[in-house]
């Protein structure tokens, strides 16, 4: 198959004139003389192997990620999965002092949301980025007294402890007291107002903020203001095995709710608390809270919630889909299944078999003896509209990476299409959003591979098996642990996904359509002796 397309004879040529400069080839001119020179050919080969299918990847390690997912996302081919954390507080003061007479007044919970303001002041607006969903849920939040340890025991203590997404029912085999608990939890976009109407008012990004109910007021005087002076509040390290964390639980109400991703080195817990005021006159008024007010102090210290967090998921996956996933076709599926949270992962294999024996497919020696010019070479994934209901719900990128050593392509590291402050707009030219149709459902991804294929082909690079998840963030390229190994000696899967509650399901390599298939569509220039 010829193909003519003068941009892509451009691009070429280009690279041509980089690769005469770079190695010193003995090439005599590089212009408008080699479009009409017949020694030069440029086609496309879009007939390479390619085989895919999807694995359960649960249970994963969840603790030391970037963000938390709270809430319940429900997903019509992946069912409904709730999403709970367990969180362990530090005191951002150590060995605290408390003054005459103190006496808690309130105690805040701050979760912040991520979002984006535009405007200042009165008419500083917010939009709310991480949401999904729009129904409300049941929220919980409990005293934990399960103890999160910094190392493993198990490996002398020399390793990081690790804690999965499947040990929620653990967690709750420890909770304790009932700090909070609402029906009708549901992210707004509207700022809290502290000290509204007063010199020192203020004005906060959006957030959960809420007063924790009587028994945490409780909790708190037992477990910090009485125990002022005493080694647990020396240091961190001693108050995270005496006030051991917080719970919260979220469930879904009629199988329907919203989740939110959460950044928790900025959450908090403020211990709003009265004492004397000692730089007061007279010693009355220094006595008995209930005297004299003008000669009492607000004072707050402040808990955040950046120790080790875990998430735990509940998901209902449909058991059949289970069943599936479990068990692939790994001779190339019809549909590939990409799923975030503790969900699944794709196994993409290029290039066909190794018939020989000699580690090397048949299909990629015989390319290799081409000595093609690689122009260009890109992965397109089209999406099973008739499973995908389409709209806001589609993850909008996905990411490629290489599977057998974990890390991201050579493509991903050469992407310099990084616009400041937009995750969205990432490293598109590697690893391209989600297209739409005219009614906004996704039809495609496409993934440019250039450089990898061109590796393959040219410098003998090792053919390994790639990757493919849903991601929340192209610029996450971190990596989780899986709890058990999976075939093929799988053990770890991109941060990325852990973080994305959403799924979509693209057309494999064996569809019941053969134009839906995937492609490796690669563009070259062929150079004849």
């Amino acid at each position: 198959m010829k193909y003519t397309n003068p941009l892509y004879k451009l691009s070429a040529l280009l690279f041509l004139l980089f690769i005469v400069t770079s190695c010193q080839e003995d090439f005599n001119s590089v212009g408008s003389d080699i479009i009409a020179d017949p020694n030069f050919e440029f086609d496309l080969y879009d007939q390479a192997s390619v085989l895919a299918y999807s694995r359960r990847a649960f249970p994963v390690q969840t603790n030391n990620l970037s963000a938390y997912q709270l809430g319940v996302y429900k997903d019509p081919v992946y069912g409904t999965t709730e999403s709970s954390i367990l969180s362990q507080l530090t005191l951002n003061q150590t060995n605290p002092t408390f003054g005459e007479n103190p006496e808690i007044k309130r105690v805040i919970l701050n979760l912040p949301y991520f979002s984006t303001s535009e405007g200042t002041g009165d008419d500083q607006t917010f939009t709310l980025d991480s949401i999904f969903g729009e129904t409300p849920i049941k929220l919980s939040v409990y005293e934990s007294n399960f103890f999160l340890r910094d190392f493993d025991p198990t490996s002398g203590f020399d390793s990081p402890q690790l804690y999965y997404s499947n040990q929620g029912p653990i967690f709750q085999n420890f909770l304790g007291e009932l700090l909070f608990e609402t029906d009708s939890f549901l992210p707004s976009n509207i700022p809290p107002i502290i000290n509204e109407g007063e010199e020192n008012e203020e004005r906060l990004s959006p957030r959960l903020r809420v007063e924790l109910n009587e028994a945490a007021v409780q909790l708190f005087k037992e477990k910090i203001l009485e125990k002022e002076g005493s080694d647990v509040l020396l240091n961190n390290t001693n108050f995270k095995n005496h006030f051991r964390g917080i719970y919260f639980i979220a469930e879904a109400i009629n199988n329907e709710g919203n989740m939110v991703l959460l950044d928790l080195n900025n959450a908090s817990i403020e211990m709003i608390y009265e004492k004397d005021d000692d730089t007061a006159g007279g010693g009355a008024g220094r006595m008995h809270s209930s005297r004299m007010e003008e000669d009492r102090i607000e004072e707050t210290l402040t808990l955040s919630l950046n120790g080790i967090n875990v998430n735990t998921f509940k998901n209902n996956l449909p058991s059949e889909l289970e069943n599936l996933l479990n068990n692939p076709n790994t001779s190339g599926a019809e549909n590939l299944y990409l799923k975030g949270g503790a969900g699944t992962l794709t196994v993409i294999e290029l290039f066909g078999d190794d018939l020989n024996g000699n580690n090397i497919s048949d299909e990629l020696e015989d390319l290799r003896s081409k000595k093609w010019i690689i122009n260009e070479a890109n992965l397109t994934f089209k999406v099973n509209k008739n499973i995908v209901s389409g709209g806001s719900s589609e993850p909008e990128r996905i990411f490629l990476y290489d599977l057998n050593n974990n890390r991201v392509l050579v493509d991903y590291q050469l992407d310099n299409s990084t616009p400041p402050n937009d995750l969205l707009n990432f490293k598109t030219n590697h690893l391209g959003r989600l297209q739409r149709d005219a009614n906004e459902k996704g039809e495609s991804y496409r993934l440019r591979i250039t450089n990898h294929i061109s590796n393959l082909i040219n410098r003998d690079s090792t053919n390994v098996r790639l990757g493919l998840v849903v991601s929340q963030n192209i610029n996450l390229i971190s990596s989780q642990a899986l709890q058990n190994t999976l075939p093929l000696g799988i053990e770890r899967v991109p941060s990325a996904n852990v973080v994305s509650p959403q799924g979509t399901v693209l057309h494999g390599t064996n569809p019941s359509n053969p134009d839906d298939k995937v492609k490796l569509n690669i563009y070259y220039t062929e150079i004849n002796n």
